[in-house]
C-alpha cells in the first residue's frame, strides 16, 4: 500500500478580538480641514478662480449676473513647465480677464484687438488691425447714433468723455498716420458691446502682467436684482447678490446659460 501523506489538521483558532473603531481626534480633524484649505488656496492661487459679471461692457457674450470660471494657467509663462502644462500665447480674438490698468485692485474683462506691434484703428466702429478689417461677429451695439471718439478712434484733436487724462497724454504719442501702435508686451482690448464698453479707448493698454487668465465657463448665470458698475462691486454687494441668488434660485436662474463654455 502506499502511504498517504495528510497536512495536519490545526486547531481551530481563536475568534479575533473585536475593538470599538477609533473616533478621529480634534488633531486629525485639524489636519484634513488644512489639507483641504492648502489645495482650495493652491487652485484659487494657480489654477481656476471664480468671477462674477457686473455691466454690460461684454453683451451678448458675457451678461450681467454670469459666475465665471476664470483659467489662470492657459496664459501663464511656460518655463520649465511648458512642455507639460497647456500655455497658449494670447491671441487676436481671445477674452481676457485681468487687473485694470487704473485701479490694479479691480478686475475686468474685455476681448483683445490688438497685440504688441499692431497698428489699430476704428473706421465707423469696425476695427482694422494692421490695415485688415476684423471679422466680430461678437459685436454689439446697443447705443443709436455715432461717437466721433468712440467709433472713429483714434482721434487726438479732441477727447472724448470718460477718458483718463494720463491716456490722453500718452495717446497722442503712440498714433502714426491716423493707427494707434500697440507698445511691446502690451494689449488693446474693448468690450463686445462697442458702445457701452470703457475699455482701451478711454483709459489705454493693458500690461501683460496685468492679465490673470481666460474665462473659461460660465458656471451659473442669474437674472440680476439690479444693473451694477464696470468694476467688481464691493463685499456688501456681492455678498447681496448672493444672498437675493439663494433666495431666487430657481426662478431667475438662466439655466440655459449654465455651464456654458466661453468662446
Amino acid at each position: 500500500m502506499s502511504e498517504v501523506l495528510e497536512q495536519p489538521v490545526s486547531a481551530p483558532a481563536a475568534p479575533p478580538t473585536t475593538r470599538a473603531p477609533r473616533r478621529p481626534g480634534w488633531p486629525s480633524s485639524l489636519q484634513s480641514l488644512a489639507v483641504t484649505v492648502v489645495i482650495a488656496v493652491f487652485v484659487i492661487t494657480f489654477i481656476v478662480q471664480a468671477f462674477q459679471i457686473p455691466s454690460e461692457s461684454m453683451e451678448n457674450t458675457l451678461l450681467i449676473g454670469d459666475y465665471l470660471l476664470v483659467d489662470k494657467v492657459h496664459y501663464g509663462h511656460g518655463g520649465g513647465w511648458g512642455e507639460i502644462l497647456p500655455y497658449a500665447p494670447i491671441q487676436r480674438g481671445d477674452i481676457i480677464v485681468f487687473h485694470y490698468p487704473v485701479h490694479p485692485q479691480q478686475h475686468f474683462v474685455k476681448r483683445v484687438v490688438g497685440l504688441p506691434g499692431d497698428h489699430v484703428r476704428l473706421v465707423d466702429g469696425r476695427v482694422l488691425a494692421n490695415g485688415v478689417p476684423l471679422r466680430e461677429n461678437y459685436v454689439v451695439h446697443t447705443r443709436p447714433g455715432w461717437d466721433r471718439f468712440r467709433d472713429d478712434f483714434p482721434l487726438t484733436d479732441l477727447p472724448g468723455a470718460n477718458v483718463e487724462p494720463r491716456w490722453w497724454e500718452q495717446l497722442r504719442r503712440q498714433v502714426r498716420d491716423g493707427e494707434l501702435i500697440v507698445p511691446p508686451n502690451r494689449y488693446f482690448v474693448l468690450g463686445d458691446n462697442r458702445d457701452e464698453s470703457l475699455d482701451s479707448r478711454y483709459w489705454g493698454f493693458v500690461p501683460r502682467a496685468n492679465i490673470i487668465g481666460r474665462p473659461l465657463v460660465i458656471y451659473w448665470s442669474l437674472r440680476s436684482p439690479r444693473p451694477a458698475t464696470e468694476a467688481s462691486s464691493s463685499w456688501g454687494d456681492k455678498l447681496s447678490l448672493f444672498l437675493y441668488g439663494v433666495t431666487h434660485l430657481f426662478q431667475d436662474t438662466r439655466w440655459s446659460r449654465t455651464l456654458r463654455i466661453v468662446r
